[in-house]
């Protein structure tokens, strides 16, 4: 099914909490002289403008980023950054996707492969993102594809996956490809996105983690609203396998403040918690 186009969704406030984590483990890569690789299974687009049409139409952006302040962020210093780099001005009219925040922080020595499988999206991703040797597009389903690239030749890396969860085998699927490519590179960080649509569904994926033996597994979530059937998407969260140890420390000091910033409920609801120790 390729009906999802991210356009209509980006910055929104599942996009802030997943590119926050995605910067942290990026700048941790890079923290390191050797060069990494970085594969992202849906990449999407790449560059969106928040003044277009579809951006408008929904207008998720403006409950996202739109309302952080760079100002109140200070510990966000570099997620703003990497906005910034793309919008040119202080106003945030440019939203960048995952590949293009990678980008951002990719060094010469690096390499990215980027996944895309709707052939309108591919298009816009070669064009805002191609053109260069490090960064491999391909149109093609990127969780087949995952295997094909692991281990990585740099032996370092980070794999972004982030369906849309239209068909609901997705969530079976991701985690499979997550317990596959961990037996073939045990050592890469893998971060997998969610939507809390169905609760059950991702207490499900909770399960398949805990009892998979898989080592070193944090959790995050963040929500708008408390669960409801029926409403669409209230939360999101991320599974970080062997994430930078940096992170659980910054996320559970982050998350309160960022709940409190983007959501509008008495009690926002934020989750910071670890899966499976080390």
């Amino acid at each position: 099914m390729l009906s999802y186009r991210h356009s209509f969704h980006a910055g929104n406030f599942a996009d802030v909490l997943k590119h926050i984590v995605l910067v942290e483990c990026l700048e941790h890569l890079t923290k390191k002289q050797n060069a990494f690789d970085y594969i992202d299974t849906h990449a999407g687009a790449g560059l969106f403008n928040l003044t277009a049409d579809y951006a408008t139409k929904l207008a998720e952006h403006k409950n996202g980023i739109g309302k952080l302040k760079p100002a109140a962020f200070p510990e966000l210093v570099s997620y703003f950054s990497a906005i910034q780099n793309y919008s040119h001005s202080d106003t945030i009219n440019v939203y960048p996707g995952s590949p293009a925040i990678a980008k951002y922080f990719l060094r010469s020595q690096d390499r990215a492969w980027l996944y895309e499988l709707h052939p309108q999206d591919h298009k816009l991703l070669a064009k805002n993102l191609g053109g260069e040797r490090r960064i491999r597009i391909n149109q093609s389903d990127g969780i087949k594809g995952l295997s094909s690239v692991l281990p990585p030749a740099s032996r370092r890396g980070l794999i972004l996956i982030d369906p849309s969860y239209e068909v609901k085998t997705e969530y079976a699927q991701v985690f499979a490809a997550i317990e596959q490519g961990h037996k073939k590179f045990a050592t890469g960080t893998y971060l997998l996105w969610y939507p809390v649509i169905d609760r059950q569904r991702i207490d499900l994926l909770d399960k398949r983690f805990k009892k998979s033996g898989i080592r070193n597994i944090q959790r995050f979530e963040l929500g708008l609203q408390q669960d409801t059937s029926g409403h669409g998407m209230t939360s999101s969260g991320v599974f970080v396998v062997n994430p930078p140890w940096t992170l659980l420390e910054k996320m559970s000091s982050l998350l309160p403040k960022l709940a409190k910033a983007l959501s509008d409920a008495p009690q926002p609801r934020y989750l910071c918690e670890v899966i499976a120790a080390e």
